[in-house]
């Protein structure tokens, strides 16, 4: 009975370096579009609803990917195919999205961008599954671990070294978009390309009839993939389609944020996907979108408990990416204002009216009215820079004086962006290191300690975050999210992949990433609304809330069986 050979560390180091490329572009996106978004004029409690193009692709893309990686087969094997395709479609994404002339430009290259990252990126995940032995998919997963980090590092700091070490211009000029974040998505589609080519021509892979004497050694999953009657697609399809249809009203009733729909449209549609699976039953349609269903529907049960960890731990991931630049800049930097800069501020937006549309003077009124009301209540307030950018762009019609807080205020907002994209960077570097020591605490306790472990202190890391108030001890937090985000990319999946049959390894990656996707989905569709309507703005607290979501997957850890 044959069994998976041992591969060894160049082989391991080959196979796992194009998420070298993959993270780089990640990396770029998570650090730099919510800056873009706000440059281009978004308001901060919009910024989620327009990263929901990144989740809802994942949600789309992967399980389709996954299920048609693991029926092809070529001249460059099962899954190098898509690691190609991904890596040309993304590097074209990078050039372009730095040079959006609009916001909703911007949107829709997120959406192409993250789709294209996609494709990539959920063939390697199944790649580790198909080429290594479970006593070596620790290491393998640990490998993407460290590539995953080390590529983030770079990219995650380059704006900030474009700008201190090669004097690039960090302030947005006409074009929008800061030089420094241009150049640095421009080397990132070099990067990207490169290192996924690299992983293409030095790693081969099993051939089918090599796979199929692999799965003859392990218990297969053995007739149709199509569940034996259909009572159970029609019932979950009913239970989240009456879930859908009664937050939809209540929402509506209650006029509630439109983020919201999201989460509510989004029951109903899986409801009638479920539906729409039972229909296809009936007909004897063996179709690859039933048997991804299907798939979803008989998940095994350790991909059951780790679904719950996978919710709660992105979701803290989620609201680090979107609410880390406007949280850290406003809580920290000197982006605050007084009453008397507001109203000099409004005074001043009369003079506007020849230069600008009515509806944008409104919507800057809108704005000011606000900051107004918490100044009354006596909080804080830190200028958007929406608000800054609306001023600065006709600055002639302003005093000489104001003009210099609001240029002193967009500096401290771009510094203060260019230092999380140091942390990222630092959280990144940190998981590309602690990825080996995660290896050697699994080896000594087991996987569930040591995730267990890692995400607590990322936890306590986030939640840290509120009472720092120098920005380079800003830092040591970082370093416990790079333990926990090191955890993340490897742990999860070396649990799963001994739970699951090797003919369905990339579909059932796919659909694992639902547990990534949903938490995101769900972020996208909350979390705008509780920093507008319960944080009274201060994204800051939106990192509270996510320190508190991955201490709770840290509980939830100790629920989950891994047994191979």
């Amino acid at each position: 009975m044959k069994t998976k050979p041992n591969l060894s560390f160049w082989q391991i180091w080959n196979m796992s370096f194009g998420f070298f490329g993959i993270q780089f572009g990640f990396a770029l996106q998570n650090a730099n579009v919510s800056r873009i978004f706000e440059t281009l004029g978004a308001n901060i409690e919009d910024i989620p609803i327009l990263w929901i193009a990144a989740p809802v692709t994942g949600l789309i893309v992967q399980p389709i990917i996954g299920h048609m990686s693991d029926k092809t087969w070529g001249k460059l094997g099962r899954r190098r195919p898509y690691f190609l395709v991904g890596a040309i479609l993304a590097s074209l994404a990078l050039l372009i999205m730095p040079n959006s002339p609009a916001l909703w430009v911007a949107a829709g290259m997120l959406w192409i961008m993250d789709a294209s990252i996609n494709i990539s990126m959920e063939p390697f995940r199944a790649f580790v599954g198909d080429m290594l032995p479970a006593r070596q998919r620790t290491t393998g997963f640990a490998m993407q671990s460290f590539f995953i980090g080390t590529g983030a590092v770079i990219a995650s700091a380059l704006p900030y070294m474009l700008t201190n070490w090669l004097g690039m211009e960090n302030i947005a000029g006409e074009a929008g978009i800061p030089d420094s974040v241009k150049w640095s998505f421009y080397v990132g589609a070099f990067v990207f390309l490169s290192a996924v080519l690299w992983t293409v021509i030095s790693s081969k892979e099993y051939s089918p009839e090599e796979m199929k004497a692999f799965e003859e050694a392990k218990e297969q999953s053995k007739g149709s993939a199509i569940i034996e009657n259909n009572k159970l697609y029609n019932k979950i399809g009913g239970i989240s389609f009456l879930i859908g249809l009664v937050f939809s009203f209540l929402f509506y009733f209650l006029n509630y944020e439109k983020e919201l729909y999201i989460f509510s449209f989004g029951l109903i549609i899986f409801g009638l996907i479920e539906f729409l699976a039972g229909y296809f039953y009936n007909k004897k349609k063996e179709t690859g979108f039933l048997e991804v269903i299907t798939a979803f529907n008989m998940m095994p049960k350790t991909m059951v408990q780790l679904a719950f960890v996978q919710f709660f731990s992105w979701f803290a991931l989620f609201a680090m990416w979107i609410y880390s630049t406007a949280g850290i800049t406003s809580h920290i930097y000197d982006m605050k204002v007084d009453m008397q800069f507001i109203n000099t501020l409004e005074n001043s937006l009369n003079d506007f009216s020849s230069k600008v549309n009515e509806d944008k003077i409104k919507d800057i009124q809108s704005e000011l009215d606000i900051y107004k009301e918490k100044l009354t209540e006596g909080a804080h307030v830190a200028l958007s820079m929406k608000v800054a950018n609306f001023f600065l762009k006709e600055k002639q019609l302003i005093a000489d004086e104001t003009v210099k807080r609001l240029i002193h205020i967009e500096k401290e907002y771009n510094d203060g962006a260019n230092w999380v994209g140091v942390g990222f960077s630092v959280y990144n570097g940190a998981a590309a290191i602690l990825a080996f020591f995660l290896m050697f605490l699994a080896k000594i306790t087991n996987r569930k300690i040591a995730h267990s472990f890692s995400l607590l202190v990322g936890g306590l890391s986030f939640i840290s975050i509120y009472f720092i108030t120098n920005p380079n001890l800003l830092l040591i937090p970082f370093v416990g999210i790079g333990l926990a985000w090191a955890s993340i990319l490897a742990m999860p999946y070396a649990i799963l992949t001994g739970a699951l049959p090797q003919d369905k390894m990339g579909t059932y990656m796919g659909i694992f990433n639902f547990f990534i996707v949903i938490p995101q989905i769900l972020a996208a569709s909350l979390l705008g609304f509780f920093v507008k309507q319960l944080f009274a703005g201060e994204a800051i607290y939106a990192l509270l809330l996510g320190g508190i979501s991955m201490i709770i997957a840290a509980l939830l850890v100790v629920f989950v069986n891994d047994k191979d």
